[in-house]
């Protein structure tokens, strides 16, 4: 049974990577340290249990990344998906920080597996987890235990009282009981609100319960809500969210990252009407697969289909479900509930407008459309070898962009000018500082690991003096 009766030096709001990095991080400091994770056991980790790999800058070869990724491309790459809605200084330290981030978590027994090639292109940029999201979780819970960090499970943060900016305790609800946890020091890391149908229904209206959510149903942001509601300032979007392209056969909730279809680039993709609404192939797809579950969102009944033939099924990581097939567009539009003839004059111009070159996969080639709005860019090849091919799509939601405004020391500002006396902010929670639309590949996960150790730090230092 835990000691309710206790006064805490950190109390850390959250299960996954962020949480757990602050955590580690505050208890290496010498801070008694206790968790509330809102999961049981089996659910606990937040997104963190689907996610792969985290984006890091190196200068030269590591173990498990090829070449050099350095702080001006990786910072380019960043303005490019955001349009340039990022704070800047934020960004570039947490680029900066990314260099050591791996290292890290080595350091709490998380393996990294050999660099990967082929359709991912990712070998330069970003190191993967061995085992997944699942086998980092398992290393930092592991060290955690180690660390003698108090973990509750079944613990849900429903208030934290904050007064004159600071936070004084926190109101949970351990295993269905009201409880109150006191603390020198809070660090919030619950998350965002993308499991909270009504709460994205305020800006998507009926739209929201035909999302997919692709993480944890228990990231309802509720500590979010809470903190906006008793003065921090908010920064972000509210309607703006890292979502992809899924699967329309995939689960409502939980799915993970099996269920993201990286056909695009090698498709056209059409909505209900069987028309193209976007560039397919404007980019290399770890820089834009982020952007096509808002477009899917955007589209009549928030559906879509890509379209393509056998001759690019070898092109891009195969799919759970398998594609849906038949030996002319007319019939496969026929199985999709499209209309033949749209979809077949759709196709048909498309083809018509493709200008041939030397097709590259992993690389922006010079394979394009002319004279086709919108055009194909890159990897634009007829859509004529049969079998044709097509998966249905739908928006899978990851997290949500709206958050809590920090400072370079994890500080969560209040609505006053000032910082919070005792409250700090870790990953998808405070992540729309830094990603104000867009994603890159990894890059959440790094905000995650660099503003976990700082607010852990930060807490584990003021609650200590």
């Amino acid at each position: 049974m835990p000691d309710f009766a206790r006064r805490w030096d950190v109390l850390v709001a959250g299960g996954g990577n962020a949480a757990l990095s602050a955590a580690i991080s505050a208890a290496r400091a010498g801070a008694s340290v206790i968790v509330a994770e809102h999961a049981p056991v089996p659910m606990r980790g937040g997104n963190s249990r689907h996610t792969r790999n985290l984006r890091a800058l190196h200068h030269r070869p590591t173990e498990v990344l090829t070449d050099s990724y350095l702080e001006d491309e990786y910072f380019d790459d960043l303005i490019k998906v955001t349009a340039g809605r990022t704070d800047e200084a934020l960004a570039r330290m947490t680029i900066r920080a990314s260099q050591t981030a791996p290292e890290f978590l080595k350091s709490c027994g998380v393996r990294f597996q050999p660099s990967l090639s082929g359709t991912l292109s990712l070998a330069r940029t970003n190191a993967f987890f061995l085992g997944g999201g699942k086998a980092l979780l398992n290393a930092l819970y592991r060290e955690a235990e180690r660390l003698g960090i108090a973990v509750l499970y079944d613990t849900e943060v429903q208030h934290l009282a904050i007064e004159d900016g600071e936070v004084g305790e926190a109101i949970v609800a351990h295993r269905g009981f009201p409880e109150r946890i006191r603390a020198r020091t809070v660090i919030a890391a619950a998350g965002g609100f993308q499991a909270n149908r009504g709460w994205l229904g305020e800006y998507w209206g009926e739209a929201a319960d035909r999302f997919q959510i692709r993480g944890t149903p228990y990231a309802q942001g509720g500590v979010l809500k809470d903190l906006l509601a008793q003065g921090a300032q908010q920064v972000g979007d509210p309607t703006q969210f890292h979502a992809v392209a899924n699967d329309a056969r995939a689960p409502m909730v939980d799915g993970g990252l099996a269920m993201r279809l990286d056909c695009v680039p090698f498709s056209i993709v059409v909505n209900r009407d069987a028309k193209r609404f976007h560039d397919e192939g404007e980019d290399l797809w770890p820089k834009r697969y982020a952007i096509w579950g808002r477009l899917v969102a955007q589209q009549p009944e928030s559906r879509a289909f890509a379209i393509t033939d056998s001759q690019a099924i070898q092109d891009f990581l195969p799919s759970v479900f398998p594609p849906i097939k038949a030996e002319t567009i007319g019939a496969l539009a026929v199985q999709l509930g499209l209309d033949p003839a749209l979809l077949e004059a759709t196709v048909g111009a498309y083809n018509r407008a493709v200008r041939p070159g030397r097709f590259r996969p992993t690389e922006l080639d010079d394979c394009r459309t002319e004279g086709l709005s919108p055009p194909k860019s890159h990897w634009a090849r007829r859509i004529e070898r049969k079998p044709f091919v097509a998966y249905p799509l739908r928006p899978g939601i990851t997290f949500t962009f709206l958050g809590l405004r920090v400072d370079d020391h994890a500080r969560v500002l209040m609505t006053n000018g000032r910082a919070s006396a005792n409250l700090f902010a870790a990953g998808e929670i405070m992540a729309g500082n830094i990603l104000g639309q867009g994603y890159l590949a990894g890059f959440g996960m790094t905000i995650g690991t660099v503003f976990g150790r700082i607010a852990g730090e930060e807490a584990a230092r003021l609650a200590r003096t």
